[in-house]
């Protein structure tokens, strides 16, 4: 994933607030992202802002990490721990921690598990060099990769207090299927459109049978799968190169590498630099600069290793330096949309295909497009279950549940309602779900009315963004039914929002937030500090992405 330029971010915290200058970056940080006018995006009035400045006032004191003698950090609370943060945000808050901690605010905070670790774990395995590549954090795409190898020079010279710690003994191989690093093979079943014609999106019901592989998981879970690439556009960087395809690497062929191996998209900095050592004047020099993350042709965020090569027309890197110049294809993370209680032997997943048109090409998503037109039933499909961190239904059956999953983020949400279904918990269910257009975006229609008519399905609450001139969000659903809702949290009922992290999961917090300190008779200062003790009890689960 890339990102463009944005311009400085405005201040919105007053310089006589009791803030440090981390913190006031971090609350101006925030605020600019509430503030956002992208699609999806309920901007905040001055009037929100005012409301919730208090609140923040009155809890934001983070203290700066200590050490203890021996050098080990202290909890410092992670304040950059915020996927909608970006990154020069991040490290300005992260400046002057240790170097894990650093490391750390380089990732893209969202703990989703893709590079086998949470995002603090991560940090700390390169630390502790018992983890030597850089490049597993698929969301944080090339900026994070990039400030993790300017980060990593630091590891010889780090100071005496940050001494690392001495190797410990190798982990464990995890069973077969329980990591991106030992997937096993299962059979692709079938996929199931679940857009109506007419819709300006492709969204996929996807089965995936687990007989005879000994998989199991839980609701809440998430899967891995380890993709292949599109064959049209292995092909066609093969013509790039003028290379044959069975010349030979390692113990594939150059066609194998390029189908199973290697990442295709975006185009990453090391094949720009070897460009820059097979070619002179001007185009080195612009291959120098992209190499560095500049932007000479202002489209360097969506250059892929096609789109790099057609930029270098007539250079041809031998096959295995080119190999080794590009990025592995990583495996990616889907939310589990069922439950083995219901479904045994069987996973299914909700996949929205990417597919988009850049200078009249089209691209698509390496695993998005792989599972919505180019496996077939009964092909094999390698794969791997992912455990849910802090994401799980409540241990006592009978709490009730609120969940909030517009788009392709109510799969985990129909695989709690299976469950809850097979096990005859006792507890209330409530489903907040939207996307554009009722008449064709409904997903799992029949399931949910079915659902509700039986009383598994407590209350629907649908939100449409296209059905009128207004556009209807899921956070304006919660505000409307807040007085209920606040009932609901009064008993005792869990909260879980699965999305997109950039702009929904942000803005169904400042609802919940408006929700509590309404119908709680809460000041806003108290009714963030509910949410926060909501979540820090397990109680507001997020799975965003």
């Amino acid at each position: 994933m890339s990102m463009t330029s944005r311009p400085p971010i405005p201040s919105f915290i007053p310089e006589s607030a009791p803030f440090t200058p981390e913190q006031r970056t971090w609350l101006n940080g925030l605020f600019a992202g509430l503030f956002g006018i992208e699609e999806g995006v309920t901007p905040l009035s001055v009037a929100d802002v005012e409301k919730l400045l208090p609140g923040l006032l009155a809890g934001a004191a983070t203290p700066a990490p200590a050490e203890t003698g021996d050098g080990a950090e202290i909890d410092d609370g992670a304040p950059w721990h915020d996927p909608a943060m970006l990154l020069p945000d991040r490290m300005k808050l992260a400046e002057g921690r240790p170097l894990p901690r650093r490391l750390m605010a380089a990732m893209a905070q969202q703990d989703c598990g893709q590079c086998g670790y949470n995002c603090r774990d991560y940090s700390a395995a390169l630390f502790a060099q018992s983890e030597k590549r850089l490049n597993l954090c698929v969301p944080g795409g090339k900026e994070t990769s990039r400030m993790l190898k300017q980060l990593y020079q630091e590891l010889d010279g780090a100071p005496a207090a940050e001494a690392r710690p001495a190797p410990s003994a190798p982990a464990p191989t995890t069973p077969p299927g329980r990591s991106r690093d030992n997937p096993i093979t299962a059979t692709f079943l079938s996929r199931r459109r679940l857009n109506k014609p007419g819709s300006q999106k492709e969204t996929w019901h996807i089965d995936i049978d687990l007989v005879g592989t000994d998989l199991d998981y839980i609701v809440g879970d998430s899967f891995g799968i380890l993709p292949a690439n599109d064959p049209d556009l292995v092909e066609a960087v093969l013509a790039a190169i003028e290379a044959p395809p069975d010349f030979p690497i390692g113990n594939r062929t150059l066609r194998e590498e390029l189908t199973f191996g290697a990442s295709l998209s975006p185009a990453p900095d090391m094949l720009f630099e070897l460009i820059s050592h097979l070619t002179g004047g001007a185009r080195k020099q612009k291959a120098i600069q992209l190499a560095a993350g500049g932007d000479p042709d202002g489209d360097a965020a969506t250059v892929d290793v096609l789109a790099a090569l057609h930029k270098f027309q007539r250079v041809r890197p031998d096959p295995e330096a080119f190999i080794e110049a590009l990025e592995p294809l990583q495996p990616r993370l889907y939310s589990i949309s069922s439950s083995l209680k219901s479904t045994p032997g069987r996973v299914s997943l909700t996949v929205d295909a990417v597919r988009y048109e850049i200078d009249k090409r089209t691209r698509h998503g390496a695993c998005s497009s792989f599972l919505g037109g180019r496996i077939a039933p009964g092909d094999a499909i390698r794969v791997y279950v992912q455990k849910a961190q802090h994401f799980a239904l409540p241990t006592d059956p009978s709490k009730p549940i609120v969940m909030v999953g517009p788009g392709t983020g109510i799969a985990p949400f129909r695989a709690f309602l299976q469950e809850r279904q097979a096990t005859a918990a006792p507890g209330r269910n409530w489903l907040f779900f939207g996307h554009q257009r009722s008449n064709y975006d409904f997903f799992y229609e029949q399931e949910l009315v079915a659902m509700r008519a039986s009383g598994l399905l407590t209350r629907l609450s649908l939100a449409w963004s296209r059905d009128s001139n207004e556009k209807v969000y899921v956070q304006h659903r919660i505000r409307e039914a807040g007085r209920d809702l606040w009932s609901w949290i009064d008993d005792g009922a869990h909260i879980y929002v699965c999305g997109d992290a950039q702009r929904m999961a942000k803005d169904v917090e400042v609802a919940f937030v408006d929700v509590i300190a309404e119908h709680g008779g809460r000041s806003s200062a108290d009714a963030m500090k509910v949410l926060n003790d909501l979540k820090a009890g397990d109680r507001y689960q997020t799975d965003v992405y």
